[in-house]
């Protein structure tokens, strides 16, 4: 290591060796007992770092210089890697991504769950691994983030620069002299600062010409863009969702606006931009961008769009929620189906069911399907879905899971003999998983998007239920999240009487 020579704290850590990945996506090395987590690091990689933040067993570090790079390692297609908080993993090879998140969903099964992963299969991999997203929200705001790249015009003037070299603040007459304004994305650990974006690799057209046709109608015309410390502006999100179908709903969401600018960027929607089949708008004036409680205002076409699936159709609003990845969604639910092994006449409970996809998706193979979830709006979706593909033996429950699913609930509905369950990447509160061990279902599919919170939950169904099956979806490439398949299969037997038996 080498020291700074000013202060004489440890800040250079030369040619290291990066070893693995973490789970948040950064590289992993060792500097004798000393973990160190190096952003934008791939496995292979020796590296010199430059430490940024240091605790008793772990710093965390970026990268000043590569001595050798990893076999691994790819050039990143985006120019916006490295500062945008997607896609963090570009710059890595996508069948080594594949691997890694493998990897990652083992590790937390054995360590958090102590599950024997010798059922795991292969992850499945994205057919498709840009433009594969069929819904993205951008942020506008007054404060665009900026850095050197863009800034020739203070390139020599003496600026803060954050650890990164990024540039905090800029001087007032610098600033008069560049466009402060953005639509994009928010900066990692900067609530304040949106990046704005040319080009997005995550959604097909006409995503990127629909955002920068936006934003250039809206500095023509003297629209603010929102300030998120001081709330005030009159543009704040875009929200841009597409279908397989091929229709388009826009969602331009105002907040202190004259109807008269809302009507001017509302019109010039409609008349350039004709294959938008759901022009829609909200003004939100809270403090936070979330739109469940505000009402949506159709300025032209309808207020929904339709998805298709394996011959179903969805209806998709503002608030629906869908799997992003819809073509990858149709393989997770195609492997959820199949884990469940339906002979035809089972009793099933889909928890956090949402616009009851998975419901609707397994109904014809089933006697029954009770759905349950937190969000009104997502069963009134689902209940229309029902409807819309002719679906009638699916009933679906609108509240909190843990209060909904009562013994009363179950004497009435009848015992399940299949659970599927999807929850939020929080997992199950601890009473919902008490009441499926009360339950006792022959099994249980439990689809995740975060296998900690999936292993933290397995290890207490451990006391009724074995593991028998396990596999990996990838549904965001690029990115270290993973979705995660595991079916469980009630054994009758409690935890120490599977441990005497064997």
């Amino acid at each position: 290591m080498s020291r700074n020579r000013k202060s004489g704290t440890v800040t250079i850590i030369p040619n290291l060796s990066i070893i693995d990945i973490a789970e948040e996506g950064k590289g992993v090395g060792k500097a004798d007992e000393l973990v160190v987590f190096v952003d934008k690091a791939v496995p292979g990689d020796v590296v010199d770092v430059r430490v940024v933040k240091k605790k008793k067993n772990f710093a965390e570090a970026v990268i000043e210089a590569i001595h050798v790079k990893s076999e691994l390692r790819t050039e990143a297609f985006c120019q916006h890697f490295g500062t945008c908080g997607g896609c963090k993993w570009q710059h890595m090879d996508y069948s080594a991504q594949l691997t890694f998140k493998q990897k990652n969903v083992e590790a937390a099964l054995q360590r958090l769950a102590k599950i024997d992963i010798s059922s795991m299969e292969p992850i499945l991999g994205s057919a498709e691994n840009k433009y594969y997203r069929n819904k993205l929200e951008y942020t506008f705001s007054n404060k665009r983030w900026l850095n050197k790249a863009d800034m020739p015009v203070i390139a020599d003037a003496e600026v803060p620069a954050d650890e990164n070299g990024v540039l905090e603040e800029v001087a007032a007459p610098e600033k008069a002299e560049m466009e402060m304004n953005a639509l994009g994305f928010h900066v990692p650990l900067r609530f304040d600062k949106i990046l704005d974006i040319e080009h997005c690799y995550l959604q097909a057209e006409p995503s990127n010409t629909l955002r920068n046709k936006v934003r250039s109608y809206a500095l023509e015309n003297g629209i603010s863009f929102y300030d998120l410390r001081n709330h005030e502006g009159a543009l704040r999100n875009l929200i841009i969702r597409t279908s397989s179908t091929g229709e388009v709903m826009v969602v331009v969401v105002f907040a202190y606006v004259e109807q008269a600018q809302v009507d001017g960027m509302m019109e010039y929607l409609k008349v350039n931009f004709p294959e938008v089949t759901s022009l829609l708008y909200i003004i939100n004036q809270k403090k936070n961008d979330t739109i469940f409680d505000q009402e949506v205002i159709t300025y032209a076409g309808r207020d929904h769009i339709f998805e298709e699936m394996n011959g179903l159709k969805f209806k998709i609003g503002a608030k629906s929620f869908y799997q992003t990845n819809s073509l990858q969604a149709f393989e997770l639910y195609k492997i959820t189906k199949e884990f469940a092994g339906f002979g035809g006449d089972e009793l099933v409970y889909d928890l956090y069911t949402g616009a009851g996809t998975i419901a609707n998706f397994v109904a014809g193979s089933v006697k029954q399907v009770i759905g349950v979830e937190y969000v009104p709006t997502a069963i009134e979706d689902a209940k229309f879905n029902s409807n819309l593909n002719g679906i009638n033996n699916t009933t679906f429950y609108a509240g909190d899971m843990k209060d909904i699913l009562t013994t009363d609930f179950i004497a009435i509905h009848g015992k399940p003999d299949v659970v599927i369950t999807d929850p939020p990447r929080a997992g199950m509160h601890a009473d919902v998983v008490a009441r499926l061990l009360e339950m006792e279902a022959e099994k249980i599919v439990y689809v995740s998007c975060n296998a900690a919170t999936q292993a933290r939950d397995l290890a207490l169904l451990k006391d009724k239920y074995e593991v028998v099956r396990i596999k990996p979806v990838d549904m965001f490439p690029h990115t270290q999240h993973v979705e995660n398949v595991v079916l469980l299969k009630f054994t009758g037997l409690t935890t120490v009487e599977v441990a005497e038996a064997n």
